[in-house]
């Protein structure tokens, strides 16, 4: 095995971040690989520092990973702080920063300034394109959980962590739900987030209709109305025709009430369900699009996994630690690091123009 680098597992700045990209059996296993780890400690993080300490892990404080060594990789999962201007490490986290996103030219200009490099995780792919290590499956199960219990009147807010048992236990039809249930819409239905849609509403006792790329191909729009509720888990990296638009909005014969977008793409040019600007939050997960002339609420929370943090930690943590381990070598690795370069490379060329 090729020599490991120093990681370091920041604490996620974002309040309602209760996830985490290295869980302690993992950080364990790490550390009997040969690698150094520090965690930051973390008011929220829902596993105790105390058990990163019994794996081996050294510890340190919030937000001290700007002053570690120069050769530190940085490994997180959401946004970082507006400080420090300048990014020096190599930093692994999502930082949806290729697509033109809000704050995406701001970002890779401080690893610029820097001279460091960001590995999106969403980049890291195999050879064939598909991801390696994602919280999909998670993000699917309470987008849809969500929408049905929103359905259902039973939506309570603000919304707090929980652990898949209780919220399948919440799902399950109270007496006279079962004959009332909606008629449901995943698109998207046979990857990841989709999949986990799909257990939520089975777990719900709604049937949904599945479609996928053959469906989204040569998109439907009338028989996409006529359902009441709508799950969105696609992401796409190409321009598409969207599959939901404001005259949509405006039909009058429309049953969709509800969309619940998992993949919250807001500020793409590329987004499938371009009819909001803003996504939602713990505090207000649903927001109310149209009362005219039919309701329609959305609900667009960019870190549903977060909602059941232990669960979708460990599946993500597992799937990521061992091309940690092969950091220094993986091809996996490389192709992040070269779709950087090319965003940097965009950019410098965009401002010399």
């Amino acid at each position: 095995m090729s020599a490991a680098p120093a990681l370091w597992l920041r604490h996620e700045p974002r309040p309602t971040e209760r996830r985490t990209s290295i869980v302690p059996a993992d950080a364990q296993r790490l550390v009997e690989g040969g690698v150094r780890v520090t965690v930051e400690r973390s008011p929220q993080r829902v596993f105790p520092i105390e058990a990163y300490e019994r794996a081996g892990c050294r510890v340190a404080e919030p937000g001290s990973w700007e002053s570690a060594p120069e050769d530190t990789v940085v490994v997180g999962l959401k946004e970082l702080d507006d400080d420090p201007a300048e990014l020096r490490h190599r930093h692994i986290f999502f930082g949806h920063a290729y697509k033109n996103q809000p704050g995406a030219e701001t970002l890779l200009r401080r690893f610029l300034a820097g001279g460091g490099t960001l590995f999106d995780l969403e980049y890291l792919v195999d050879d064939t394109g598909r991801r390696l290590a994602a919280f999909g499956y998670w993000a699917g199960y309470v987008g849809a959980a969500l929408a049905v219990l929103h359905h259902r009147g039973r939506l309570t807010t603000p919304l707090t962590p929980t652990t898949q048992p209780e919220l399948a236990a919440a799902l399950r039809p109270a007496t006279g739900e079962e004959k009332e249930q909606p008629s449901a819409l995943v698109v998207g239905a046979l990857g990841r987030s989709g999949r986990g849609a799909r257990v939520a509403l089975a777990e719900a006792g709604v049937d949904p209709t599945c479609w996928d790329l053959a469906e989204t191909r040569d998109l439907d729009h009338r028989a996409l109305l006529d359902h009441e509720l709508m799950v969105n888990t696609v992401l796409t990296t190409e321009p598409v025709t969207p599959f939901l638009t404001h005259r949509d909005l405006d039909d009058p014969s429309r049953a969709l009430r509800l969309l619940s977008d998992v993949t919250c793409d807001v500020g793409s040019p590329w987004n499938v369900v371009p009819v909001y600007d803003t996504v939602t939050d713990w505090e207000a997960p649903v927001r109310r699009l149209r009362d005219e002339p039919a309701p329609f609420d959305l609900i667009a929370i960019d870190n549903l996994p977060s909602l059941l943090p232990a669960e979708a930690s460990t599946d993500f943590s597992a799937a990521l630690t061992p091309h940690l381990l092969e950091f220094e070598v993986s091809g996996a690795w490389a192709r992040c690091g070269e779709r950087f370069a090319a965003a940097c490379r965009e950019l410098e060329a965009k401002a010399g123009e």
